[in-house]
Order: structure tokens, then sequence, then C-alpha cells
């Protein structure tokens, strides 16, 4: 049976584990959550949020009752866009979400470039709302990032060309639209998180946490001043892990764990992205890489936005020394931790002090400090250095370098590490483990 073509009630075209029903999350509950008939989900970024490199769509069929805006006839090239246009209506969310691009820049409407993770996400989201809460959740999807531009061509103000800077507007043009059409259709529409796949353009960008900060701010203003929702909207992301070459130079990576720390009720930091099947440009994705990309989404979404529920990824709390040993205490999603050898050792050519760490590097003023083990103790990782590193300010770091510039994703020689929890989560549409993997971070070691 060719994926999602639907067999039976929202079934997928690979069947879930029986008896995978954890979702591995933290069940403290926040003070506000709203739902409604209809729940807008907008993804923004650049080219992982769109689909490149995976031209050969497979979600081709909604398994469900998810959505999203058709166009039509309507007139929809550039801002400003109408979105009283009697040319919109409401579809059936499946891949392509809108003809695919064919040039480079490509904006609104014509921003779609293959599979983005939003099918599999609502498919996921619906999957679980029913077998939780035995309810229906409908999303709604909105795919307006990017591809190959910054935070200031997504964000608010964005300097307008017939080839860039759409995604702004076109997020309050389809939500503007949406509501429109819930209202006509007798039914209640808001919005429920923004989820951002972006970073490689700005990994250089030391303001990039900020820069961040703002887009979510201005997406709450803007956004509930339409649907008039009182419920706040979470910006859920992940990390890129394919850009720059050295730890001196992962800014938006770095600040992409940061963000989530800085501010957990506003932006969730999903995780990384190491851990998928990359495309043979080591930049992009295959199309089931989106597709696990759209069911962890959907997996953080189900817990903060459906149930309240707070929630971090696998991340480190404090890092503190003791002689040669190093303990690094993470919250961790679902215990226990785990090496994975399913995914490639670090640091085995270059780099080579850390060649024992399993993605953990250990540096200070003095340089690398060569790493003899390291050991998982319950819910830390325990670090033994060759060496005694008294007297230094020691940095540890977690799949923070990679051997050469270029794009490695996936890849020993990249952004990468062996470390994650055991959540038992499959996912609806690849039937694979949703394991949580440790972010990229660096802590100094107290």
């Amino acid at each position: 049976m060719p994926r999602g073509q639907p067999s039976g009630e929202g079934a997928s075209s690979r069947a879930p584990r029986a008896g995978a029903t954890g979702v591995g999350m933290a069940d403290e509950q926040l003070p506000v959550t709203q739902s409604w008939d209809w729940n807008g989900v907008i993804g923004t970024g650049r080219s992982l949020a769109v689909g490149v490199q995976a031209q050969d769509v497979t979600l081709t069929k909604q398994s469900f009752n998810n959505l999203k805006l058709a166009l039509g006839n309507a007139r929809v090239t550039v801002p400003p866009y109408d979105a009283g246009d009697p040319g919109l209506s409401i579809a059936a969310l499946a891949e392509p979400i809108r003809p695919e691009a064919t040039v480079f820049p490509s904006a609104y409407p014509f921003n779609i470039f293959g599979e983005t993770p939003h099918p599999a996400m609502a498919d996921q989201i619906s999957a679980l709302s029913r077998r939780g809460t035995g309810l229906d959740y409908v999303t709604v999807h909105m795919v307006v990032g990017e591809n190959g531009q910054g935070i200031d061509v997504i964000g608010k103000g964005a300097a307008v060309t017939p080839t860039r800077g759409h995604a702004y507007a076109a997020t309050l043009f389809e939500v503007s639209a949406l509501k429109r059409l819930a209202r006509e259709a007798g039914k209640t529409f808001g919005v429920g998180a923004v989820i951002l796949t972006h970073g490689e353009t700005d990994a250089d960008n030391g303001a990039y946490e900020s820069n961040v900060v703002r887009l979510n701010a201005d997406y709450n203003a803007d956004i509930r001043a339409i649907t008039g929702q009182d419920a706040p909207i979470p910006l859920l992301l992940t990390q890129q892990q394919t850009c720059s070459g050295d730890n001196s130079a992962t800014a938006s990576m770095i600040a992409q764990w940061k963000i989530g720390r800085d501010h957990p009720d506003a932006i969730i930091c999903v995780g990384p992205k190491y851990q998928y099947p990359y495309a043979t440009d080591r930049l992009h994705l295959v199309a089931d890489g989106y597709d696990q990309l759209g069911e962890k989404y959907a997996e953080v979404y189900y817990e903060r936005v459906v149930l309240g529920h707070r929630w971090e990824p696998l991340q480190p709390i404090v890092a503190r020394r003791n002689g040669r040993s190093i303990t690094v205490n993470f919250h961790v999603p679902k215990p226990p931790l785990v090496w994975d050898d399913a995914i490639p050792a670090p640091h085995q050519t270059a780099h080579r002090a850390w060649s024992r760490g399993r993605g953990f590097e250990v540096q200070s003023e003095r340089g690398e400090h060569p790493i003899a083990a390291v050991t998982i103790d319950g819910n830390s990782v325990l670090i033994t250095l060759l060496d005694d590193p008294s007297a230094t300010r020691l940095v540890v770091r977690y799949a923070a370098t990679q051997h050469a510039v270029g794009m490695m994703g996936g890849l020993a020689s990249g952004h990468i590490g062996q470390l994650r929890d055991s959540d038992p989560l499959i996912g609806l549409t690849t039937n694979l483990p949703l394991y949580n993997y440790a972010v990229s971070f660096a802590l100094d070691v107290q």
C-alpha cells in the first residue's frame, strides 16, 4: 500500500507498533491551553522547512481530517494578499502542499520544493489525540518558509521583492483567510504553534537568539489580533547541525538550544537533527527524514499544546568537575539514557583527543583535553579525562565540532553524538522510534 493511503480510520501505510503509546514527557501543567475546531500550525524557516531535496513526495493522501488553505484561482503572487478573495478554499492536507518551485530564490506561494514535515506531523498529532483523549484533533497547516533565507527575510519588516521576503506577510494572509473560511463553515479557528526549521544561513549570527525571540513576539501580537485567541502561541524549533566547521562558528546551533532554556514558556527546542537521514548534499533531508522530523514536532506539540504539559529536550542541566572527572547532569524526557551505536562515532579521524567521547568534547585555554572514557550513570554522564585539568577553566560541549568546513549532516565528521533517551513512541508514518537525542550544547564546567 502506498505511503499515506488510508486503510481504516487514521491508518498509515506503516502501522504503529502495538503498545507504543508512551510519549516520554514531563507532566507539569501550564496555566493556559486552548483548542479549536481548526488548529493552525505555521511552518516557517528556510530550505528544510519547504522540503528541498525531497521532490519525490510520498504523503499524497490525508489519513485523518487535517487541512490546508487551497489558493485555487485566487490572485496570490506578491504581498499584499487579499484574504477575502473568493477563490480561496479549504483542502485536505497532503503533499505537495502547493505546486513545487522550479527556481531559486522563490518565495510564497511558489516556495515549496518537496516533502515538508507537515503531513507526517499532522497525522501524528491526530493519532496521539485519538489514542490519548479519544477526540479528533484537526490541524490546518500554513507553510511559508523561504529556501536559503536568513531570519531577517522571514521575519516582520522584511524587504519584499518578487522572490524574497514574503513569509511573514503570507502567514498573516493565511491566518486571516482561514479565520474567514472557518467562520463561514461554522467552525472555530486559532493558531496552536509556530514551527521554525531554520538556522543555516544564520550560523554565525551572534544575535540569533534575540532575533528568534522577536519573531515569536511579533507572531503572537499580530496573529492573536487576527484570531482573537487568548492562548499564547509557542514556537517549536530544531537545531541545525550542518553549517560551520568548528566550535567557534556555530552561533545559531547553540542559540537554538539556549533559546528554549532561557524562554521555556514561549519557545521550545525540540532537539537536534543529526539523527535523521540526509540527502547526498548533507544539508537537506530525504523524504523519510522530513517525515521523522514532522513526527517529532508532533510529539512535542501534542504534549505542550494539546495537553498543556511543560516539555524539555534531552539537555544538560549542570556540569561539575572533581579532579579528572566531569559529571554532566541531564534532563531526560524518557529514561534511561543509552548510547546509540547506530549513530556514527565522531572524532575518529580528527580531534582525536575526543575519539572516546561519543560526541562529548572538553576544552580549555590550554586546548583540547583528551577523554579517556564516558559512562552513563542514571541521568548523568561521567567524563573521565586522561589529564588533570586543575586550575583551568573547562568547557564541555556535545556534538559541537566538525572536522572541516562544509555540509556534513549525519556524518561522523559532522556535528553528531550517540546519546539518547528511551522514548517508546513509534512514528505513525515512518514506523520508527521517536527517541530524543541529546542537543548540541556548550556548557561551562563548575
